[in-house]
């Protein structure tokens, strides 16, 4: 009797029977509140109808049509609706399945426009599982260790992460940028360097907030050097963080964007996005695969963009994200446990440290596994296990923000006392 590998970790023991909305129904018949959101892919909740009879109609007419042999109408549609909301300049996309295969193809592009070694990631970031991802993914050990040799021209960077530094943010960017004119000198210099590639906010490295003036200061570099700036909207990209993307209020011009999470709602789909100029200086059949740009999840993404344009999410995001923000700092004003409360729009997350400041992942565990007692569900992250990330759908709504963070308050007097 084959099962589920043993290394495959699951935050909670919930074994859904039906969802919809921010809401799971599990086989034990309990209805739980869903504030992981498939780890921010369903932006538009479970099963958003509008998205689910575009993917049936789908169905119906073609599921796979492989996109170098013959090319089908919905990655078509979907380019073009794409294109409305890509950076300026940013015209031409290539598809893949996910967020770790746009990451690989996007490092390949920089290599080979640049003609060029060297990719600099950032200490904390999650570029995903496979090979080359995971050789630039410092959000934990555990995405790294025994799949040594890494991808080698790999260069990690410091993070400006003010909290864990114990600084205040523009002292914590200076001291980043000045460790990266660093590394120039002592690692790689700028004219090795093919690509930066950076999430505007840190996922599994703990939900923090890419400071702006850190983000100006690398394109600023990207652009003295020559060097293409790769931003990996993954989990930010498509309203997550209360814009459409989470780079835009800095003002910094990406010449790669990659997206995938939110992206068609739950349905398979990648993509990077790049000038025309920048794409073609790829090798011809360097990108491809049998599923990327699949037919029904290019469907489900188009009426995804579709649903989040009608139903105006990004302006969603942006306001229950600020009720969120303000509920989790009241609880910490409570709970000092919670030693940082941070986030943008709907990407919200505690960091738990002791009366010492030091990391507390007991808590932090204890808190996430807590709360499915109340019905609610929640996920950990952070390279030390001390933060638990609040990540409702794009649609949630006032009242649901309230009643998760009510449950959550019930959680924290169970697990802290009080």
């Amino acid at each position: 009797m084959a099962q589920l590998s043993p290394i495959l970790k699951q935050a909670t023991p919930v074994v859904v029977e039906q969802a919809e909305g921010n809401w799971i129904l599990g086989t034990d018949g309990v209805r739980y509140l869903d504030f992981t959101s498939g780890i921010g892919v369903t932006s538009t909740g479970h099963c958003h109808p509008r998205v689910v009879a575009a993917a049936r109609a789908q169905v119906g007419r073609v599921i796979h049509a492989q996109a170098t042999t013959v090319m089908h109408k919905p990655l078509l549609a979907l380019t073009e609706k794409l294109g409305s909301v890509l950076p300026e300049g940013l015209d031409s996309v290539f598809y893949a399945n996910s967020g770790a295969e746009a990451v690989e193809a996007s490092m390949r592009l920089a290599r080979m426009a640049t003609r060029r070694p060297n990719i600099v990631a950032f200490q904390g970031g999650f570029h995903g599982r496979t090979a080359g991802a995971s050789s630039i993914t410092t959000a934990g050990t555990r995405f790294r260790n025994s799949t040594v040799p890494l991808m080698g021209g790999v260069v990690i960077a410091p993070f400006p992460y003010a909290y864990r530094l114990g600084m205040a943010e523009d002292d914590a960017v200076a001291y980043a940028l000045r460790e990266l004119d660093f590394l120039f000198a002592t690692v790689t210099s700028p004219a090795e360097i093919a690509g930066f590639i950076i999430e505007p906010v840190l996922g599994d490295g703990g939900y923090l907030p890419v400071p702006l003036d850190f983000l100006r200061g690398i394109e600023s570099r990207a652009r003295e050097h020559g060097i293409v700036l790769i931003i990996d909207e993954i989990q930010t990209g498509v309203g997550r963080t209360g814009t459409f993307w989470a780079h835009e209020l800095s003002g910094v011009s990406p010449d790669i964007l990659i997206t995938a999470k939110g992206l068609a709602s739950g349905f398979p789909i990648s993509a990077i996005a790049a000038s025309t100029e920048l794409m073609a200086q790829g090798l011809p059949g360097s990108q491809g695969g049998t599923y990327g740009g699949n037919a029904v999840s290019a469907a489900a993404a188009l009426e995804t963009l579709n649903v989040v344009q009608d139903e105006k999410l990004v302006e969603n995001a942006a306001v229950r994200g600020g009720q969120l923000h303000a509920g989790l700092k009241r609880l910490q004003e409570r709970y000092p446990v919670i030693g940082d409360v941070r986030g943008r729009g709907l990407m919200q997350a505690m960091e738990f440290t002791d009366a010492d400041g030091a990391p507390d992942s007991a808590t932090a565990a204890g808190v996430q596994r807590a709360a499915v007692a109340e019905r609610l569900l929640l996920l950990p992250c952070g390279p030390l296990g001390n933060v638990v990330r609040v990540v409702p759908a794009l649609t949630v709504s006032e009242e649901e923000v309230d009643l998760g963070l009510a449950a959550l308050e019930r959680t924290l007097a169970t697990v802290c006392g009080g």
